[in-house]
């Protein structure tokens, strides 16, 4: 296995790119290109789930949903909202 070794000009070319594209990702979301309404795949793809998981989560009300034609999405806003409320926190002081 080679060894790579990784110089400091190395890190700040790589914190440049991060800054770079987390600068990309900002822009985006201000200019309204990120998608506001995810079909049920991408849902899937973003939380991990499986598709079952994903329609018990319709079913018993805790993800809300639209559906048009045949087709479901889900407010990106709706999904942060459900995922703040159900964020689960431990005191390990206690």
């Amino acid at each position: 296995m080679p060894t790579s070794i990784i110089t400091t000009d190395d890190l700040r070319e790589f914190k440049m790119e991060l800054l770079d594209d987390i600068k990309n990702l900002l822009t985006k979301q201000s200019s309204g290109k990120i998608k506001r309404y995810l079909k049920s795949s991408e849902v899937m793809d973003l939380l991990q789930i499986s598709p079952g998981t994903l329609q018990n989560l319709r079913i018993n009300g805790t993800l809300p949903y639209t559906k048009v034609g045949g087709i479901i999405y889900y407010d990106v806003e709706e999904i942060q909202n459900v995922m703040d409320t159900n964020r689960v926190q431990h005191d390990l002081n206690s």
